[in-house]
Parts: C-alpha cells; structure tokens; sequence
C-alpha cells in the first residue's frame, strides 16, 4: 500500500467544548481525497483567531482541531492534485485564488468565488479527515495546524521556498499578513500620509509593517502594553500611545493632538474590540478618512456612531486584502529574505506535547506569537 491509501495515527490538539482548551490526543488522519494533500507539520503558531473558536465564534462546532497558522511539508497527494508534490513545502491559506472568477479577476477584493472562505469546520467537499475516538473533528476554515498530520484541498496550500525559516512561514500563514495586507492592499496607503494602528499584536505590527514600506511617514500605535512600544518601532511606528496614560481622553483624541488636531489618514483596528472601531473612525480626517476593520472580536453586533461616519469610510478587510497566488508570494520572498524583523514577533516556544500551556502563555504581558514545534 502507498502512503496515499494509508490512515495515520499520530498526535493532535483537540478542543471538546467551549471553554475547555485543548488536550494532546491520539487521532486518525484519513488519506487525501481527490485534489486533496496530507501535509506533516513542522511548526504552527498561535492566532487568537484559534482562541475565539474553542469559546464558540461563530458557531459552537466540536470536537475541534485548531490551528490555521503553521508549515509543513506535504507527505502524500490525492488524485487530480497538479500544483503540489510530495516533499513540497507548504503553508496553509484560509482563501483561494482561482483566478478566472468574477473577483479574482477584479482589483476590488480578494474573496474568491470558486475556493471561498470556510466557515463550516469542513473542507470544500463537505468532509473532514481527521477523527478522534471515533467522532469526525471539525477543522478551522481549511486545516488543523496543531496535529502532526493534517488534510486540506490543494487550493488552501500555497508551496514555499525550503530553505524559509519554518516560524516566520507560519506567521505570514495569517495574523502578520493579514495586517501587512491591510495596510498594502485594502487601505492602500499613500506614500508621506499618517495612520494610527490600534493593538501591537502581530497583525498591528504587520499592518505597521506594512505602512512603512508604502511610504507612510507618520506612523502611530496605540497598545495599553507599554512592552509593545519596542515591538512597534522595530516595524517602523514613529509614535506611541498608552492610553492609560492618558485616562481623561478618549484615543481618538491623543491622535488629533499628535496630527495638529486633523486626525490621520488611515486607522487600522486589529484588536477586534467593538468600541474601538468608533475610536478608528474618528482619528482619521474628516470628510476622507478611512477606517480599516481587521480584528476579530465576539461581539456580532457594534455600534457605530452615525456623525463619526459623514465623509469617512469603514472597510471591513479579510486576510488583508492579499490573494494568495498575485500576492502573498511576494511577502514569502521578503520572508525568505529577511526583508522583516520576523523574529521580533517570536516570544515563546513550546513542543505540541505542551500545547495546553499556549493560550495561557498568550495572556503573558510580554507575548507576540508562539511556536508550536511538532
């Protein structure tokens, strides 16, 4: 029998409930289906995105296997699969590029028709590969990063250089993109404006980052973690706000006395905290402001302030605007090298055997991203 015909048995995180973390279980990792790849993993990460899913968001779907940030490299292939081949390096992408579809071929968007975001635990052909004590496990969008092995469809793998260091692939897997893209792609950032960037966490400094290479030259960054003020100018902030500093003024305010009183060009909210995006809107200028929504919080429902509105543009971002294929290779390759201070972002490291301590070293004051090594 081929490694492609074989179930293997080895290691993952399971969730079983909201609330209740992950426990390293023995699972079951079918062989990959028509234009499917079973990947071993190498290393993920931590993306709070993860966290928000073991408590319900969006909806309650146990068991769980999280994890949609890592690298591997791919163990067998399906049939029908032509883009990848055994011992390819990958990463996984949560959406697709087909290139032909009526968004793909528009410069507006970068949610493809044809391999849309999952949302449902399952892969584009209604089924998952992995099992646990005989329960089918749902996944996140398209994958299950924190298992040894997993199986996703080849349009949510995209092949990377071997000799890319494995964690900084894994953090451009989502989080430091998604920040990177909404500064490049969505918000389009004009070179010498101002921007403020809510939440120093990987996706803020990549969407600091990524103003930075855009040519932005007032840069600011708002984090109540006064660690985060390092973080932040090693990815190009030329400002910093702790608002507990300044506890008798809303944050929107602290940016207009640091612009002259106008506000910025651009805000990215990357906390996912719903009384922050009135924040973000109102820092930027009236009447041409633009307010880019990137993080995701718990709450469904936010309330806008109707005047903060006139003149100014909220955008919602996924994955910051980057398709994987025209764009993401392009960060890969200033990944590959070390056109960023990837490293800045690592604060801990723990082995899969330790993957229950993860979200509590999240909490940790000083804690950016941690690798999870297999």
């Amino acid at each position: 029998m081929s490694s492609r015909s074989q179930v293997i048995t080895c290691k993952g995180a399971i969730c079983w409930g909201i609330g209740e973390g992950v426990k390293l279980e023995e699972i079951q990792v079918d062989p990959p289906k028509a234009f499917k790849v079973r990947v071993k993993m190498l290393c993920a990460s931590l993306c709070h995105t993860d966290i928000l899913r073991t408590q319900g968001l969006k909806s309650p779907m146990f068991p769980l296997a999280p994890g949609h940030e890592g690298v591997g490299v791919v163990e067998s292939i399906g049939e029908e699969v032509t883009n990848l081949k055994v011992g390819d390096i990958v990463i996984p992408i949560y959406i697709g590029e087909c290139e032909e579809c009526e968004n793909c071929v528009s410069e507006e968007t970068n949610m493809c028709m044809r391999y849309p975001f999952m949302e449902n635990g399952l892969m584009p052909d209604g089924t998952s590969r992995i099992s646990v004590r005989g329960q089918k496990v749902c996944h996140v969008f398209n994958c299950s990063t924190w298992c040894e092995y997993m199986v996703s469809d080849e349009n949510y793998l995209m092949k990377v250089d071997p000799s890319i260091d494995l964690a900084h692939a894994s953090f451009i897997s989502c989080g430091f993109s998604t920040g990177f893209g909404a500064a490049w792609k969505t918000a389009q950032v004009q070179s010498g404006s101002s921007l403020v960037v809510f939440s120093l966490g990987a996706v803020g400094l990549g969407a600091i980052s990524g103003a930075k290479m855009m040519g932005a030259t007032k840069i600011i960054g708002i984090d109540i973690n006064e660690k985060k003020k390092k973080k932040g100018e090693a990815f190009g902030m030329t400002h910093f706000i702790n608002p507990k500093d300044y506890s008798h003024k809303p944050s929107s305010q602290l940016v207009k006395d640091l612009t002259s009183g106008l506000g910025v060009d651009y805000s990215f909210e990357c906390a996912g905290v719903a009384s922050l995006l009135n924040q973000a809107l109102e820092s930027t200028k009236v009447g041409k402001g633009k307010a880019i929504a990137i993080g995701v919080g718990t709450e469904e429902l936010v309330k806008i302030n109707w005047f903060g509105l006139f003149g100014r543009t909220l955008k919602g971002s996924i994955f910051g605007g980057l398709k994987p294929k025209s764009d993401l290779s392009f960060l890969a390759a200033k990944c590959k090298n070390k056109d960023l201070p990837l490293d800045e972002l690592q604060t801990h490291e723990i082995p899969l055997t330790e993957i229950s301590k993860a979200f509590e070293l999240s909490k940790q004051e000083g804690c950016i991203k941690v690798i999870i090594k297999m």
